[in-house]
């Protein structure tokens, strides 16, 4: 009974535990991993209460080949559809450990609860289930919070619509996988073999393109910051339009918008500076000032208001996803010992700001 619960529960998570081995720049936090797990084993469940309430009319079959695969793909995509929305995934190789980790939860649940109705199973059910079934569920959750990812920093404009097409095409690859009538060391193979090889070779594609974004980003940012705060700024394109500005915003508002270019520039520069940090094994202490730095930022997003900002879209140096530097620096802050009791972006008083 061991070695059936051990084949049927353990290569999804040696699996995942490969992947985060894997990941150089260890991005995705331990308590996101948890609950990306937790996330898949709430959808599991209301996966079953679903099979067991509302769809009991219909037979096993119909269920597996026609409805599993729409209702528990969906299930799974919701933390990703969460976490996208908040911006809590940076890179696709985040992407994929979290949607992986999904499945993997899913799978867990479902397979105990075949544990306990099929005991007696001959052993290559439980390698179908455990290197197949299992691998089937966190794959496709992996395959879909990738793609999503990939379509989202591409076209930012069409929001959490991006999900829609490699959500389609997990159900899919789901429903093939249930209408396959062979035998279930056959049935195993493509989930056991091609789909972790293909989420192997995103790992792959993430990391250089995660190398050359923190490389080339640095540069970017560091020259910008430069090219700020000399007095060459003004016969600038950048400085030319935010001269512009002042004929439209009071000069206080454009002031704070010159300071939120700046902070924005030094913000991903330190965030940058953190991954190349982690990516060569180091521990660095995190600057004291960083949480009042974010909370300086948020103050000034906020002064600027809502037509300030899309005013000052044109002059953003930053990106989609340099938005994901604050929860990156965020978690940082409260990894270290930082003093974030500066000035809050609540308050009524002004923070200090170089202008």
């Amino acid at each position: 009974m061991v070695l059936l619960v051990a084949v049927a529960l353990l290569p999804v998570f040696v699996f995942l535990l490969l992947l985060v081995a894997f990941d150089s720049f260890k991005l995705v936090p331990t308590r996101t991993l948890a609950r990306a797990i937790a996330a898949g084993v709430v959808a599991a469940l209301a996966a079953w209460a679903l099979h067991n309430v509302v769809f009991s009319s219909l037979d096993d079959l119909a269920y597996s080949r026609f409805v599993a695969p729409v209702s528990e793909e969906a299930l799974k995509a919701l933390f990703v559809l969460y976490l996208l929305h908040r911006r809590r995934i940076g890179f696709l190789v985040d992407a994929a450990i979290i949607g992986f980790a999904i499945g993997a939860g899913f799978s867990v649940v479902e397979n105990i609860e075949y544990l306990l109705d099929f005991s007696n199973a001959r052993v290559w059910v439980w390698v179908a289930r455990g290197f197949g079934t299992a691998m089937l569920h966190a794959s496709t959750t992996a395959v879909v919070a990738v793609s999503a990812k990939a379509l989202w920093d591409r076209y930012p404009d069409h929001g959490l619509r991006v999900i829609a097409l490699p959500w389609l095409g997990a159900v899919a690859l789901h429903a093939l996988f249930n209408y396959a009538r062979v035998s279930p060391v056959v049935a195993a193979a493509m989930p056991m073999v091609v789909l972790p090889l293909a989420v192997l070779l995103v790992f792959n594609r993430s990391e250089r393109m995660t190398h050359e974004w923190v490389g080339d980003g640095l540069d970017l940012d560091v020259q910008l910051l430069q090219l700020i705060r000399s007095g060459e700024f003004g016969e600038t394109r950048l400085g030319r339009y935010l001269s512009e500005l002042r004929a439209r915003f009071p000069g206080l508002v454009v002031a704070d918008m010159f300071c939120l270019l700046q902070l924005e520039l030094e913000l991903g520069i330190r965030a940058k500076g953190l991954l190349m940090a982690r990516q060569a094994g180091l521990d660095v202490p995190v600057d004291e000032t960083i949480g009042r730095r974010l909370e300086e930022r948020a103050y000034l997003r906020k002064t600027i208001g809502p037509v300030g900002l899309l005013a000052l879209r044109p002059l953003q140096v930053t990106t989609d996803r340099d938005d994901w530097h604050d929860y990156l620096l965020a978690h940082a802050a409260r990894a270290g010992t930082l003093g974030t009791s500066g000035t809050s972006g609540s308050s009524r008083t002004r923070p200090t700001i170089a202008r």
